[in-house]
């Protein structure tokens, strides 16, 4: 009798690949345990077929559903059609998702009408606004309201899910997953450069188009210009309006607008830098990792555990205060001490290990000492 888990892994974008990496892995590990299927959707091609080879998985499944300029709904129908069909042909104990994209909310519905249970890993962040960022807050919502296992990475976010009215033996803190992500990569980096000198940034959030994001990209020409010793690192999303706005920024000695990176040299530059700018949620979990502090460009934050912990602070878009807060923080090393902490609220690299456990129907450690604070 093959008392195996026949596990369908769903993944689309760069992100989803970095955070299910290791719970694949892991679930790879024990044949004995899981039979693993990697359904590639394509909702980012490129980016994701260079995420997955960084770890060595090759998905079994491709739909291959990325088309330019295409909408969430083209995305949401091609994996609708997509995938069906292969949830009745493998009928697996379990789909596993990650996160807030319309791949983990497309693929989530499709096997809730297959009866299929959900695991979604990343469960319960919140904003408590539909609009911010849009459409992840949707997304996420959604695909908590049918999963029958939530694999929430803190304390706070658990709490989220239980004030839904989620019941407890679903939901398990587990720490992020990313944690794990950034231990397998920064062990085979070894020691990198750390002298201080570089300042990174990241921008590219939807709901940022426009005069906010040209208001962020101004702030940092001013900070380039006040920090001329100070080398500022922007890997330009391929969005024509990310890089039109971030044409403020071209011609400056010590600001390089570069491609996309590899994750690898994202971490590179993550563990060398001395202050991070970003709008992105992942890299609000991964600075922390490395102790470094982290103004975030957005109104509102699915992630306040690391706000709290005083390890990031939220800026928003809003011109002064990112020049400010960033000026306090570059210039007064006593306020960059008390910043730059390496307390990670966000995990300990034991959370796909925990995953994996409840998958297999195994005891798993809870966790109720991550992201623990006012939500809890």
């Amino acid at each position: 009798m093959n008392d195996r888990r026949r596990v369908l892994v769903v993944v689309g974008t760069r992100p989803e690949a970095i955070k299910l990496a290791p719970l694949v892995l892991r679930l790879q590990a024990e044949p004995e345990s899981f039979e693993v299927t990697v359904c590639a959707t394509g909702q980012h091609r490129e980016m994701l077929d260079a995420m997955l080879a960084t770890f060595g998985i090759e998905p079994q499944v491709d739909l291959d559903l990325m088309r330019p300029g295409q909408s969430p709904n083209a995305v949401a129908q091609g994996i609708f059609g997509g995938l069906d069909p292969l949830l009745a042909e493998t009928s697996p104990h379990w789909l596993v998702v990650q996160g807030d994209t319309t791949t983990a909310m497309a693929a989530a519905l499709a096997a809730f009408h297959r009866r299929v249970p959900v695991a979604h890993v990343e469960a319960g962040l919140r904003t408590g606004d539909l609009q911010a960022p849009f459409p992840e807050e949707m997304n996420r919502r959604v695909v908590d309201l049918v999963a029958d296992a939530l694999f929430a990475p803190t304390a706070r976010s658990a709490a989220a899910l239980r004030a839904e009215g989620v019941p407890a033996k679903r939901i398990h803190v587990t720490g992020n997953t990313v944690v794990d992500a950034l231990h397998w990569i920064a062990a085979r980096q070894g020691a990198v450069d750390e002298d201080g000198r570089l300042v990174l940034l990241t921008a590219h959030r939807r709901e940022s188009f426009g005069e906010p994001l040209r208001r962020v990209f101004s702030a940092v020409a001013r900070l380039a210009d006040r920090f001329p010793d100070l080398r500022f690192v922007f890997p330009v999303h391929p969005n024509p309006r990310v890089r039109d706005a971030a044409s403020v920024l071209a011609g400056r000695r010590n600001v390089d607008l570069v491609e996309p990176a590899s994750y690898e040299q994202l971490v590179a530059w993550l563990r060398a830098c001395r202050l991070v700018l970003t709008d992105s949620g992942g890299i609000q979990e991964e600075a922390p990792a490395f102790g470094k502090p982290t103004l975030v460009l957005r109104e509102t934050t699915e992630r306040p555990e690391g706000v709290e912990a005083g390890v990031a602070v939220l800026v928003g878009t809003d011109e002064e205060r990112i020049v400010a807060e960033a000026t306090r923080l570059l210039s007064d090393d006593e306020a960059y001490a008390a910043v730059a902490r390496r307390a990670n609220p966000y995990g300990d690299g034991r959370a796909a290990e925990r995953i994996a456990a409840v998958l297999a129907g195994r005891p798993s450690e809870d966790l109720s000492a991550f992201g623990t604070g006012s939500g809890t």
